[in-house]
């Protein structure tokens, strides 16, 4: 991946390894949910060092599953859902091993456009339209995945300048400016959902 850096308020070598391995990036943007994203982007790390060395999809896919909820659970746990979140490691795993030959960067490295990455991203287990294309801006404006027509198929979340998501986390005055972006964006969900 390019020299393009997250800058989350996180361990350095947690850093260093979403910069390095594609497959702890995207465990990172499965586990960010429910948490905050500077937990859910440095499991992958955590992970790794209960695994004893760095995630492997193939590993992951085939692992026992009660063993690898055991993993997750174990204090500090990787998430507040530590069972659920195993099961989806695995299914997003299982994924990219019958997808991608167990490769997460295949995901993105052969898509022909935008829309195409943005369909194969929405195909993995737990990711929605907007977790998708959260990810796509993250891939675009981090690490210089720029297939034609991406910041289009991101959204919003691809506009230039925009601080709506873990893709616009470069400092840590960004990352307050995100932060501030999904409370409105809370506030008014809920604001709307009082009127209905």
């Amino acid at each position: 991946m390019s020299p393009m850096t997250l800058a989350l308020p996180i361990d350095p070598e947690a850093n260093r390894l979403l910069e390095r391995s594609p497959l702890a990036l995207l465990l990172g943007m499965v586990l960010d949910q429910q948490v905050p994203m500077e937990k859910a982007f440095s499991s992958p790390y955590v992970l790794a060092q209960r695994l004893g060395h760095e995630p492997d999809a193939r590993e992951l896919a085939g692992y026992d599953p009660e063993a690898l909820v055991a993993l997750f659970a174990r204090p500090p746990a990787l998430h507040r859902f530590p069972k659920a979140m195993a099961a989806r490691v695995q299914e997003v795993c299982r994924v990219l091993v019958d997808r991608y030959d167990g490769d997460a960067a295949r995901l993105w490295a052969d898509a022909a456009d935008g829309p195409e990455l943005l369909r194969r991203i929405a195909d993995l287990p737990g990711f929605g339209t907007q977790k998708a294309q959260i990810f796509l801006a993250l891939l675009g404006k981090r690490f210089g995945v720029t297939p034609q027509g991406w910041r289009e198929a991101a959204g919003g979340y691809g506009d230039p300048g925009a601080h709506r998501s873990v893709a616009d986390v470069t400092d840590a005055d960004s990352l307050r400016r995100v932060r501030e972006y999904k409370q409105q964006m809370k506030a008014a969900a809920k604001a709307k959902s009082a009127q209905g």
